[in-house]
Formats: C-alpha cells, structure tokens, sequence
C-alpha cells in the first residue's frame, strides 16, 4: 500500500448478501432498467470516513493499514493546510491529526478547523491527536486546541481500534 492510495475507494458496501447470493431469485442483467435500485438502499451500509493527517510516510503506511484492516474509509493529508482543503470537500467522521508537521502543524490546523465547524462552514466531528509527545502539556495543549482525544506514538493497533469505536459506529466494534 503506497502512502497517497485510500483505504477504500467507495463509502458503502453491502451490509447483507444480496437477495439472490442466496439463490432466491436472479440477480439482474446488465442494463435491466426494471429493477429498482431503492429496492436493496436498505442492504447497504455507510463505512466511517477518518481524515489521516500525517507527514511522516512510515507513519503514514502505519495508519492507513490499521484503519485498512478495521474496515474504515480513509483520506491522507500531508499537512495542516491540506487537512483543512480535504474537510471544507468533503467533511470526514473523524480526524487523526499529527501535531508535529511542517507548514501548519496540527495544533493551529485543529484552530481553525473548530473555527470554521463555530461558522457553520463544516459539521462537527471528532479531531483525535495523533503524536509522540506524551507529556501532560503536551495533552493539555491538544485539548486547548480542541482535540478530543491524544493518541501517542508508535500507534497501536487495539488501542486506536478502541479509541475509534468510542467516536465511530464501525463494523465489529461496539
């Protein structure tokens, strides 16, 4: 997996096998306009999005395959200024935000982000840190920022997988 490929390219799979993967009828032909795509709406499920913001690629490839692995959609910015054009696109569920980054590190990036949630220009979601620096200050300048959670460097794979279900509604977790 290479640090600019997705998780996963599309947001819904199907939730349930379709009706005839079980041999309950016929599934329909290539260009049938007969059959109602409203009719299998119910037999899908959205996937999370998480919003990974991370510079380091080794860092990078680290998340991308955990949140690959926990069945979540996920986008790569580089950096803070990136982070922000991504969420005004195409608003995420979550946010992983590293705090040491070039350019605009992801304290003054989770600023703004909670600035333009404050104007109505994006939804509310979760700004989770994701860093090495692990001191009390360190926490509580995240949390002034208005992080929500501090994960610590090197990630591990449980504990995100926890983190992330106290925030997301995820396929086998919670």
């Amino acid at each position: 997996m290479t640090a600019d490929s997705k998780a996963l390219p599309m947001r819904t799979v199907p939730a349930q096998p379709l009706p005839w993967a079980a041999g309950a009828g016929t599934p329909p032909a290539p260009g049938d306009e007969t059959e109602d795509p409203a009719e299998f709406q119910d037999t899908r499920m959205v996937l999370p999005v998480v919003l990974l913001v991370e510079d380091n690629h080794i860092n990078q490839v680290v998340a991308l395959e955990f949140l690959a692995l926990m069945g979540v959609q996920t986008d790569l910015a580089k950096n803070g200024f990136e982070a922000i054009e991504a969420c005004l696109k195409s608003a995420p569920d979550l946010v992983l935000m590293d705090i040491q980054m070039p350019g605009m590190d992801g304290l003054e990036c989770t600023r703004r982000l909670r600035e333009l949630q404050a104007e109505s220009r994006l939804p509310s979601f979760p700004i989770l840190a994701l860093t090495a620096h692990a001191l009390e200050s360190d926490v509580q300048a995240s949390k002034e920022a208005g992080m929500d959670e501090h994960l610590t460097k090197p990630l591990d794979f449980a504990t995100l997988r926890t983190r992330l279900g106290r925030w997301l509604d995820m396929p086998g977790i919670n």
